[in-house]
């Protein structure tokens, strides 16, 4: 059989294997936002370390934006502090921050690839659970904690178990009222919230097929809700259409 795009890119990305059989997997493109990052910044200061590939680093202001407020100071005092602390950490360590004035802030999981950092065949890690959206691109996309969030910083690595892959098809018309916010919660109800645990979650199917790149999104996006550590779709014309044209920092 042939291998899928969830083992072709695992095996692309392996440096090595670990003591623990778990594997140190490279990873190309490391995503950062200002709740998950400042005391991962913050361990690499103790132990006088740099990020380890700042040209790989990408940050964004996310969750913390006040929705009435776009200039600063913040009346949130806890929202302006964090802003400033990203800021600070990004300037410090050379890492590029798509800040309120640029024009390219956003939710994490959109700037991706609103500017076309996120692309197919490559690995992309997050401090968030639902990093797993950026599988509709093709990508292997995966939600860390603070601590690996750091390891990344560090050295552009982090330990992962193996995952095997389920594939999840998908077929008929969408009757009317019914979305991709519905196919993804059938998934999980038939599976379970435990169904996907130990998993890499592949969408695939006509109906996958004929569903937007926002509405893969959507269904990659949950993936974490059924316990898979990622979910992604097969890339096609529609992947390579919408990233045609949009600048990547990204180094190949």
């Amino acid at each position: 059989m042939g291998k899928t795009l969830f083992q072709k890119v695992w095996e692309r990305h392996a440096v090595g294997k670990l003591p623990d059989g778990s594997t140190q997997l490279f990873i190309g493109t490391h995503l950062i936002h200002e709740v998950t990052s400042p005391q991962a910044f913050g361990m690499l200061r103790d132990l006088g370390l740099k990020v380890a590939f700042p040209q790989r680093t990408f940050a964004t202001v996310d969750h913390i934006v006040p929705t009435d407020q776009r200039v600063e100071p913040f009346k949130d005092n806890l929202a302006d502090a964090m802003i400033k602390e990203l800021r600070k950490n990004c300037t410090e360590f050379g890492v590029t921050f798509f800040d309120i004035p640029s024009g390219k802030q956003g939710i994490v999981h959109i700037v991706g690839p609103e500017q076309g950092i996120t692309q197919p065949g490559t690995t992309i890690a997050c401090g968030d659970s639902h990093t797993s959206t950026h599988g509709a691109f093709g990508a292997v996309a995966f939600g860390i904690g603070t601590s690996q969030v750091r390891d990344v910083l560090a050295t552009q690595t982090m330990a992962l178990s193996p995952l095997k892959v389920r594939k999840i098809e998908v077929r008929g018309k969408l009757g009317p009222g019914v979305y991709a916010k519905d196919i993804i919660l059938h998934v999980i109800r038939t599976l379970g919230v435990n169904g996907g645990t130990g998993f890499a979650y592949e969408y695939a199917g006509p109906t996958i097929e004929g569903l937007s790149i926002e509405e893969r999104m959507t269904i990659c996006n949950m993936s974490i809700e059924g316990g898979a550590r990622a979910g992604y779709v097969n890339p096609d014309e529609k992947t390579f259409a919408y990233l045609r044209g949009r600048k990547t920092g990204t180094p190949r």
